[in-house]
């Protein structure tokens, strides 16, 4: 994964609050849903690209009082910073394990002028 899917997935709303409401104990998804406000199916797909994206991980499963496991998650990043420098986007991530991340992505300037829409002139 790249700075800029990094950044997009870092700054999209349902991943976003799902990461912060895991930073500190586990929750669960029907936590996750029910506390944010997020659509049980949105909050498992968010999930699985947080978990694939390496930015979330199961901590435990827990055994219900029905008998039922459930997948208890938190997150892997403890500060994030999405930098943006003259034709370049940085991430930077900081995870609960001491180690960091970073993210680059170089832009060219040229090809991104050249697929911008011309502008008509008043």
């Amino acid at each position: 994964m790249h700075a800029l899917e990094t950044s997009r997935l870092l700054t999209e709303e349902y991943s976003a609050k799902i990461l912060l409401a895991t930073m500190g104990k586990p929750r669960s998804a029907f936590e996750l849903s029910d506390n944010l406000g997020i659509p049980i199916a949105a909050c498992y797909r968010k999930i699985n690209l947080l978990e694939d994206a390496g930015l979330l991980f199961c901590n435990e499963r827990k055994l219900t009082q029905a008998g039922k496991r459930i997948s208890m998650y938190k997150s892997r990043v403890k500060n994030a910073q999405i930098i943006f420098e003259r034709n370049k986007i940085r991430a930077k991530l900081e995870m609960i394990d001491g180690t960091t991340e970073d993210y680059n992505y170089d832009i060219d300037m040229t090809e991104l002028m050249n697929e911008m829409p011309t502008m008509v002139k008043a």
